[in-house]
């Protein structure tokens, strides 16, 4: 009712009120309770951003986000590595996982010691 008469005062859109609708939904879809609040944070300003630039304002929110994400460190280690500095030797092991004779070097972003995993006879078999 109250977005039936915020659309016929003319205050929002209809399809702004579908997706503040659809928000509040998918919003239970998250179990764990930091990440939802995690998650709330982000849709308020996002609808805001929305609501008021259009899709011009979602691409740019989106784009702040990701900004932020690459420029985070955790341990030392940028957040999104190997992705955010480049290092396509590392993608490896990172979506999809290679075959086990094909990670025989360690990541180059950990910056090791022996950049070389144990050899491939020394390997243990099973358990």
């Amino acid at each position: 009712m109250i977005g039936q008469a915020a659309v016929e005062a003319g205050i929002v859109s209809p399809i702004m009120v579908i997706v503040v609708a659809l928000t509040a939904i998918c919003s239970f879809l998250i179990p764990a309770y930091n990440g939802a609040i995690a998650i709330r944070l982000l849709r308020f300003p996002l609808m805001i951003l929305v609501g008021v630039l259009g899709l011009l304002g979602l691409i740019l929110g989106v784009l702040i986000i990701v900004a932020h994400l690459v420029s985070l460190k955790s341990f030392g280690i940028n957040y999104f590595s190997p992705f955010a500095p480049y290092h396509g030797k590392d993608w490896k092991d990172t979506v999809i996982r290679a075959p086990l004779p094909l990670l025989d070097t360690r990541p180059s972003v950990l910056q090791p010691l022996k950049n070389k995993r144990l050899l491939k006879d020394k390997r243990k078999k099973g358990w």
